[in-house]
């Protein structure tokens, strides 16, 4: 068989040019933070998640990470694809969820929201929106509590004032709309 390197090349590049037109990612205006509303301590694993959002009669776990207690970052719904976090601003989301969320023990019958994330969870957390904002860089960390018409407490803290400074990070360079 001959080897036709102009042909061949030619090849290549359409291929290249496909795979990137199907690839591509969808433009993320926003990094949400949710936490899994669980009690503290409770070891909820990814696989758990997945399980409660599919028998809702979703496709796949909403969140596109998830970090456990022990800080470890499991993969969720692929990052190309459309999460499932925030109604109405999924097109242009990232979903991360940590564990946790609720305080160990009920206070007057109620779960009560608490921040209960554990040092290698805020770690990890933080490594991942860093991560996120480089890759997404016209990004805003958010909340779930931060969006409009949101009558949640999720994720239990200020995830749009804790991580302002990943925000803030390229604030000042601009970017043109096919980052």
């Amino acid at each position: 068989m001959a080897f036709n390197f102009y042909y061949d090349l030619l090849n290549l590049e359409a291929l290249i040019r496909t795979y990137n037109k199907f690839n591509k990612m969808r433009k993320i205006k926003h990094l949400v933070v949710h936490c899994s509303a669980t009690q503290e301590g409770r070891n909820i694993s990814t696989k758990e998640i997945k399980n409660w959002h599919l028998d809702r009669g979703w496709s796949d776990i909403g969140y596109h990470a998830v970090i456990e207690l022990d800080g470890s970052v499991h993969d969720g719904r692929p990052e190309k694809r459309i999460g499932a976090g925030v109604k109405g601003y999924n097109k242009n989301s990232l979903h991360i969820c940590y564990v946790g969320g609720y305080d160990a023990k009920k206070i007057k019958g109620k779960w009560v929201a608490k921040d209960t994330r554990t040092k290698a969870q805020k770690g990890a957390l933080r490594d991942m929106l860093e991560y996120w904002k480089n890759l997404h860089p016209n990004a805003e960390v958010l909340g779930h509590r931060d969006f409009p018409n949101v009558a949640k407490s999720c994720p239990c803290f200020s995830a749009k004032d804790e991580y302002k400074d990943i925000t803030d990070r390229f604030k000042d360079l601009d970017f043109n709309e096919d980052l």
